[in-house]
């Protein structure tokens, strides 16, 4: 009999173990973000640079809005219940991380919060733990690629992000891609600032200069070690 004739729960089963086969034998992430171009692009660069399986690393824009509260919403739902149409199965991962700015947000605060209470309370598919984390810069993504380039001591604006960065980077839109290869050789001294911020303030304060870019990208980078 023909496979297309099979029972439909048969079908998915064998769906699920083709796809599970094509895993690479290391950890399964899940990331959204805010953005739909300029995070997005960044994160699938470093990807592809470590060859990390498409499997186990999934990107995604945030489908519910750009509201940081609605990021975190989101990445649950896709957690929990998945979306076929975009090749993810339910509790498939074994870290989620919520990507998204300060700015203005009025649901800033109640994001961190609410990644903070999922951290450890959902479980995958093989029960194990999940752990979930809000990936927060202020005021924006941009300040932590400034940081490749200068020290960022002071609170700062998103425009004045945008205008220092484009000193450095010429004709910075964006949306754009290759923000990844421009910025890695600074890679190193980056996450030193990005840390010595981490150290004077945190997420929560959403005044100050700060990012946790640089724990999302050395855990890309070691994902296989």
């Amino acid at each position: 009999m023909g496979e297309d004739n099979q029972p439909k729960h048969r079908q998915q089963a064998r769906d699920l173990k083709r796809r599970a086969a094509r895993r690479a034998p290391f950890e399964r992430v899940l990331i959204v973000c805010e953005g739909e171009k300029t995070e997005p692009h960044y994160i699938q660069e470093i990807r592809r640079d470590f060859r990390l399986n498409t499997a186990n690393v999934h990107v995604r824009p945030g489908a519910l809005g750009t509201a940081p509260l609605q990021v975190v919403e989101y990445a649950e739902q896709l957690f929990r219940y998945g979306d076929r149409e975009k090749g993810i199965e339910p509790r498939t991962f074994d870290r989620v991380f919520a990507v998204f700015d300060r700015d203005d947000h009025d649901s800033y605060h109640a994001a961190l919060a609410k990644a903070d209470a999922l951290d450890g309370k959902l479980k995958n598919d093989t029960e194990c733990r999940v752990s979930f984390r809000a990936i927060a810069s202020v005021p924006c993504f941009e300040v932590w690629l400034l940081l490749h380039f200068e020290d960022v001591l002071a609170p700062i604006s998103r425009d004045e992000v945008y205008e220092r960065l484009k000193v450095y980077m010429h004709g910075y839109e964006k949306g754009q891609q290759g923000h990844w290869t421009a910025t890695k050789e600074r890679f190193d001294v980056a996450v030193q600032r990005a840390q010595a911020r981490v150290r004077l303030t945190t997420a929560y304060d959403g005044n100050e200069t700060y990012t946790a870019m640089h724990e999302l990208v050395e855990l890309l980078m070691h994902l296989q070690d």
